[in-house]
């Protein structure tokens, strides 16, 4: 074994002069070789930085860190929690934006604003928000569809389709479990929030 290695390994259980004169080197010597080692670490650490950010800017920062570290393990040996420490560090998170949806004719029915930004809620299914969110999934789009209890955040009920059609969200819907009296299920006012279906639906719920 190299003697800066003995002396590494030994150090924490005696004093690195000591090992040294044990081992007949110059404590120059391993100041030296542990300078270099450091340095060479940091290279090392640096360019598998590099490598997750192209990949991650290849990908148009689409992927979350699981993924990102699959696909740089076919060519290198990378831990997942290493490139989620880096992706955090630089902000290259994967960034799932919501899709613009374009409307389709007038709707049927426009609601009043019942929330007006008053988005605290004293007990649960009193105050419900609906919406959709774009997923990029390679090679198509896929799209959720959730409903968040107010009251602690918790997604009560969620679809994943790749339409974002009126059916999608009534999906939802129907998986919400049975809702007390005055709950209140607030929507942007898209065209698959304000159709005659889901309206309909909502009124049968009994929901504002």
């Amino acid at each position: 074994m190299v003697p800066e290695i003995v002396v590494e390994e030994l150090k924490d259980k005696m004093p690195v002069y000591q090992i040294c004169q044990h081992l007949d080197i110059p404590r120059s010597t391993y100041y030296r070789w542990r300078k270099q080692e450091q340095a060479e670490r940091t290279k090392k650490k640096k360019w598998m930085e590099q490598q997750v950010g192209e990949q991650c800017r290849k990908h148009k920062f689409r992927y979350g860190y699981r993924k990102i570290t699959a696909l740089l393990n076919r060519t290198m040996k990378i831990n997942h929690k290493f490139v989620q420490r880096v992706m955090q560090k630089y902000g290259w998170q994967c960034r799932v934006k919501r899709k613009k949806r374009k409307q389709t004719g007038q709707p049927y029915q426009v609601a009043e604003n019942v929330l007006n930004r008053e988005l605290q809620a004293n007990r649960p299914l009193q105050k419900l928000v609906t919406d959709i969110t774009y997923l990029p999934f390679e090679p198509k789009e896929l799209y959720l569809s959730s409903n968040q209890d107010l009251f602690n955040g918790e997604i009560i009920a969620y679809s994943i389709g790749d339409h974002q059609n009126v059916e999608f969200v009534l999906d939802t819907l129907s998986q919400l479990p049975f809702l007390p009296k005055g709950c209140t299920l607030h929507s942007d006012q898209e065209s698959v929030y304000t159709s005659h279906l889901y309206q309909q639906k909502i009124k049968e719920e009994a929901l504002l």
